[in-house]
């Protein structure tokens, strides 16, 4: 188990202050157009990083939520077409890449309707907090642009999802890492669509479908949190059951305060988990990858979200002394 995070292929100063902050891997997801996306680019990627002994060990796949938006893949998860043939003919292709690259895994989101949060909050010193209240969710959107699907209609696009990649995955020995839907609503549809990705019951169907060693998570915990009604004392047993089957590939490793259908986003430190015991199980059932800082609350000043996201480094350094 080791510090990782998710960065951008922006410059060489980010990455030399990754190494001076301490960061070992990382996920780094090229910015060109998928179509454009080589082993060669990929190699290059990682040897730029390897100069600060620095491992690029995933990148996320490029599927996206919204269909107007023409840079990624957006029909993957919506209905038989043959866009959708031949985006996951694509996907396919990039797994290919992954493994010839050298990387270990990919991760990836279902959802197609995004990240769905509404008015932000504001915590210490007037730190703003990505924030969720159900009630306030904008409820006059139209039903979703891609059209509605229901539980059985999402399930069945999965199932055609993991049936066309599981097998490639396997082959090329690359890990499938999928983020849950972030939040979870339970069972309501919004705009039409089920989140079905949204709970921990649905987590636990999806790794059982077409299981595979290959077939997991990029378990976030605090996308997980925001399911449970008391997260403060339910999750330590949720990261055990995925954990001792082998399920979590990658893991986001953040902090909230509330729960199911209302919560804040806070720093590590101030939230309702107790973040040294959950690392503490992490450690417990043998977790082996990389742990990630993940949506870390805006605050003042210049390179604010860097850092902000040095402040989560540092906290993960202490923490993993503590356990160790």
């Amino acid at each position: 188990m080791y510090i990782g995070t998710q960065t951008q292929n922006r410059h060489e100063t980010d990455i030399k202050q990754l190494a001076q902050l301490g960061i070992t891997h990382v996920d780094v997801t090229p910015q060109e157009h998928w179509r454009e996306w080589s082993v060669d680019s990929l190699l290059a990627i990682r040897e730029k990083y390897a100069k600060h002994n620095i491992t690029v060990e995933m990148i996320h796949l490029p599927l996206i939520s919204r269909a107007a938006f023409d840079t990624g893949m957006p029909h993957v998860f919506l209905g038989p077409s043959a866009d959708r043939d031949r985006e996951i003919e694509g996907i396919c292709a990039i797994i290919q890449m992954a493994s010839a690259a050298g990387l270990r895994g990919v991760n990836y989101n279902i959802t197609i309707l995004g990240h769905l949060r509404t008015e932000p909050r504001y915590g210490r010193g007037g730190a703003k907090l990505s924030s969720f209240e159900y009630d306030k969710l904008d409820q006059s959107m139209t039903q979703f642009e891609g059209g509605a699907a229901n539980a059985d209609t999402m399930w069945e696009r999965i199932d055609h999802w993991l049936e066309q990649v599981v097998p490639v995955a396997e082959e090329y020995k690359i890990q499938l890492a999928c983020h849950p839907q972030d939040p979870g609503i339970g069972n309501k549809t919004y705009r039409g669509v089920a989140r079905v990705m949204g709970t921990v019951e649905g987590l636990k169907k999806y790794v059982s479908m077409h299981e595979n060693p290959y077939h997991g998570l990029n378990f976030c915990q605090g996308t997980i949190s925001e399911m449970l009604e008391n997260p403060r004392e339910e999750i330590f047993d949720i990261i055990r059951y995925f954990g001792k089957r082998n399920k979590i590939f990658n893991l986001h490793f953040r902090n909230i305060k509330g729960g199911f259908l209302n919560f804040v986003e806070v720093f590590p430190d101030e939230g309702d988990v107790d973040m040294l015991k959950a690392l503490r199980v992490y450690k417990e059932i043998g977790y082996p990858y990389m742990v990630m800082p993940d949506h870390v609350p805006s605050i003042s000043g210049d390179e604010a979200d860097r850092v902000g996201f040095a402040y989560c480094y540092g906290y993960l350094h202490a923490l993993m002394r503590a356990i160790d």
